[in-house]
């Protein structure tokens, strides 16, 4: 490898591009015409154009990708996360112009993106499962399966995630409801009509497990994070150690190793489940077949670079040793957003007219904005991501509030403000929340803060 391509755009290409420089890596960025003057471009050793502003006719655009990596003698290609990061065709595509691709092979990231074929895997290596359906187009059959499992049931959308086709059912007329307009959703956005029902859990957590498997056969585990405060499914809050007890931390990651070695898994990957919380019990939702939003939350825990870590297993490298990784103190990460939460979260595009960020001990801050940088109105809302790390849980909000205090953004609308609402919330404060816990705290269910 001495040449890699980053197809990606904001925070994540910028992240990319800085480890790879360490590497001794030469960079190539590929860019929009609304990102010419991103972060990402000017911090890479050469840039090319590869379209319009429309993901569809840029950044999705497989043609102009592989030009680009062809045209620039590009050996690899690094997906980042989002966009074509976990399309196997794009992957097999990428292999066959003799260029490595920094991600799973192909043939995981097909069986992982299928969620049925997902949950059968699993199955076979021994992880926890729902009790869910086969694939289901007609809802009649869904009727009768939703009754078999117990209602309240949640519809899923087979070829997809993103909370895209999810809705939450507690009886056979809210299924007469809900199941065609998850459908459709379904259809438009992974080209997928298919279906399935999976028991929901009322009280949970979502917890993630951070593995790598190499193509030596070793599987290991970079302990997990939690991703319980998302609004509308979506994350916004990300910390590790996870509020759960010891033990099923424990047999959490012996369950997440065990799926990677049973599938030859190569790569990063995160292992999802969900926990709950009445029960005691977890179970697998999805495999995610790349590196993740939320990977500096395991970075700061663990002291190890997971970019890094992605270039020496494409490279050939073993993994390090499972009783060599060491965790210490606690982690958390919010997603700053150019939103406005007083709107409904309405996106909002705009020039950076002033920027401060927030430094100083066990803070870090991902992103790819600066004064003068105009936001474009037509990718994902995210413009910054800010880490902080404390020797425990409460050091470490207490450092959260600290540099949500110091940063200023103007030309914009964020969520900032809307952060350290949440984060001063009983619920966040005590760690007893929930996945329903910011969908609550928005329609006003609760409003108690520390």
């Amino acid at each position: 490898m001495k040449r890699v391509l980053i197809a990606n755009r904001g925070e994540i290409a910028v992240r990319i591009i800085r480890t790879a420089k360490e590497l001794g890596l030469e960079t190539v960025a590929i860019f929009s015409t609304a990102d010419r003057e991103s972060l990402h471009v000017k911090l890479a050793d050469r840039s090319i154009c590869i379209g319009p502003p429309q993901p569809s006719k840029s950044y999705l655009y497989v043609p102009n990708i592989i030009s680009a990596a062809l045209l620039t003698n590009s050996d690899a290609l690094h997906p980042g996360y989002g966009f074509l990061a976990e399309n196997w065709r794009f992957a097999e595509i990428v292999e066959s112009h003799d260029i490595r691709f920094i991600g799973p092979k192909p043939e995981h990231i097909r069986a992982m993106g299928d969620k049925l074929e997902a949950k059968a895997i699993a199955s076979k290596a021994g992880v926890s499962l729902l009790p869910s359906s086969p694939g289901l187009e007609d809802i009649r059959e869904a009727k009768r399966w939703a009754r078999e499992i117990g209602y309240p049931v949640i519809i899923k959308a087979s070829a997809g995630g993103g909370g895209r086709g999810m809705r939450i059912v507690n009886s056979d007329t809210e299924l007469e409801e809900q199941f065609p307009r998850a459908q459709m959703e379904s259809k438009v956005a992974f080209g997928s009509g298919t279906l399935y029902l999976e028991k929901y859990i009322p009280e949970a957590k979502h917890v993630e497990v951070q593995v790598f498997g190499d193509t030596h056969g070793n599987a290991i585990h970079l302990f997990e994070r939690e991703c319980s405060a998302q609004r509308r499914y979506q994350k916004i809050i990300e910390e590790s150690p996870a509020n759960i007890p010891e033990e099923v931390r424990e047999e959490l990651y012996s369950q997440a190793v065990s799926l990677v070695s049973h599938m030859g898994y190569v790569n990063a990957g995160t292992i999802e489940f969900i926990y709950d919380v009445r029960e005691k019990k977890f179970y697998f939702i999805e495999m995610n077949t790349r590196i993740q939003v939320e990977h500096p939350v395991t970075e700061m825990i663990t002291g190890m670079d997971l970019v890094k870590l992605q270039f020496m297993v494409a490279n050939g490298r073993s993994l390090p040793p499972q009783e060599s990784i060491m965790r210490r103190g606690h982690a958390i990460e919010v997603r700053i957003t150019a939103e406005d939460p007083e709107r409904n979260f309405l996106p909002s595009a705009g020039k950076i007219e002033w920027l401060k960020l927030p430094g100083g001990f066990g803070v870090r801050v991902d992103t790819h904005i600066y004064p003068g940088y105009e936001i474009p109105p037509h990718y994902d809302s995210m413009i910054a991501k800010l880490i902080v790390w404390g020797e425990n849980r409460l050091e470490a909000i207490s450092r959260l509030h600290r540099a949500l205090d110091e940063i200023e953004i103007v030309g914009l609308k964020t969520n900032i403000e809307f952060l350290k609402k949440v984060i001063s919330t009983e619920e966040f404060v005590t760690g007893r929340y929930t996945t329903k816990f910011l969908d609550m705290a928005l329609s006003g269910y609760f409003i108690k803060t520390t």
